[in-house]
C-alpha cells in the first residue's frame, strides 16, 4: 500500500502539471480551453524537434521551449481568443475545438503517426532506493518537485504581485477593472503566455517519461480537466489536490486490477460531481 501511495501521489504530480495552466486560464478568463492537451503534446513536439540543436541536452531543449511558449501564448490569447470571450462559450469552446483539430493534424504531417519521445540522458531510468527492494524514479521525483514549485509560484504570483492583482481584477469585474485602468485584453494575453510556460514544461516533461503522439491531446485535456475539476475551478491548491486525488485513484484501480486504473480515476471524477460539484476546494473570492 505504500508504494500504490507513493505512486499515485508521483502520477498526481505529473497530473497537476497538465492542469495548472487550464486552472489559470478559467480562473482568469472563464475560457475553457478544449485544445489543452494537444498545447501539451505541441510542447512536446517542439522540445523533441530543439534537442538535436544542442546535442541531445534534453533539460535544455525544454529550457528552449519556455520562451516560445510564453510568445506564442501571449499572440495567441492577444489577436485569436480574446475575441471569443462573452458571456457565451459556445465560441470559445468552438474556435479552441478547431485549434485541437489543426494542431493535431499539422504533427502528423511533420512528424507521422510514431511515437516519440525525448532523450533524458538515461535520467528517466534512475532511481532513489529506500529499505529492502523499494525504489522512487528520479524523473517522478523531479515532475512531483516541478508541479509543486509551480502551484507555490502561481498562487505566489496571484497573491503577492501586482501581475496577480490584475489578474484577480479582471477575473471578478472586467468593467470595473478596465475604469480603473486596466487594459483586459493585455492581461488576459499575459494570463494565456504564463500559462503556456506550465503547458511547455508539462509536454518537456511528459515526452521525457514517456513516448508522446500527435493524437495524445484528447487524453491528456481529460486528465487535466477532471484534475481541475475535482480539486475546484481557479484553484490552485485545489488543483494540485484534486490532481493528487486522481493520480491516488487511478494507482489503486491499477493495483487491483491493470485494465481499472483509469476508469477508477473516472469513477472518482463522477463521485465528486455528484457529491460536490464545485469542488474538493474551491476558489474562494476576497
Amino acid at each position: 500500500m505504500l508504494d500504490t501511495l507513493i505512486q499515485g501521489l508521483l502520477l498526481g504530480g505529473l497530473y497537476a502539471l497538465f492542469a495548472l495552466g487550464l486552472s489559470l486560464m478559467f480562473g482568469v478568463m472563464r475560457l475553457t480551453n478544449t485544445a489543452h492537451g494537444d498545447f501539451i503534446v505541441l510542447a512536446a513536439f517542439a522540445a523533441i524537434s530543439m534537442a538535436p540543436l544542442v546535442a541531445s541536452r534534453s533539460v535544455l531543449a525544454a529550457a528552449m521551449v519556455l520562451p516560445v511558449a510564453f510568445a506564442f501564448g501571449y499572440a495567441l490569447q492577444r489577436w485569436v481568443l480574446n475575441g471569443t470571450l462573452g458571456r457565451d462559450p459556445l465560441p470559445s469552446l468552438v474556435v479552441t475545438f478547431g485549434l485541437s483539430i489543426v494542431i493535431q493534424n499539422a504533427l502528423l504531417e511533420v512528424f507521422s503517426a510514431d511515437p516519440r519521445s525525448l532523450d533524458a540522458g538515461g535520467f528517466n531510468t534512475r532511481s532513489l532506493a529506500f529499505g529492502d527492494g523499494f525504489a522512487v524514479g528520479v524523473l517522478p521525483l523531479t515532475v512531483f518537485g516541478v508541479a509543486l514549485l509551480c502551484t507555490l509560484a502561481l498562487q505566489s504570483l496571484f497573491d503577492h504581485t501586482k501581475l496577480g492583482r490584475a489578474f484577480r481584477a479582471v477575473s471578478d469585474d472586467r468593467e470595473i477593472a478596465e475604469l480603473m485602468g486596466l487594459d483586459a485584453n493585455e492581461v488576459y494575453a499575459l494570463a494565456t503566455a504564463v500559462a503556456c510556460i506550465v503547458i511547455a514544461l508539462a509536454g518537456s516533461l511528459q515526452a521525457m517519461r514517456t513516448t508522446v503522439a500527435p493524437s495524445d491531446g484528447p487524453l491528456l485535456l481529460l486528465f487535466a480537466f477532471e484534475a481541475v475539476i475535482i480539486g475546484g475551478m481557479g484553484s490552485f491548491w485545489g488543483t494540485f489536490a484534486g490532481a493528487m486525488v486522481l493520480g491516488l485513484a487511478q494507482q489503486i484501480g491499477f493495483r487491483l486490477d491493470p485494465g481499472w486504473g483509469i476508469w477508477f480515476g473516472h469513477l472518482v471524477f463522477l463521485a465528486v460531481l455528484v457529491v460536490r460539484p464545485q469542488g474538493l476546494f474551491p476558489r474562494t473570492r476576497g
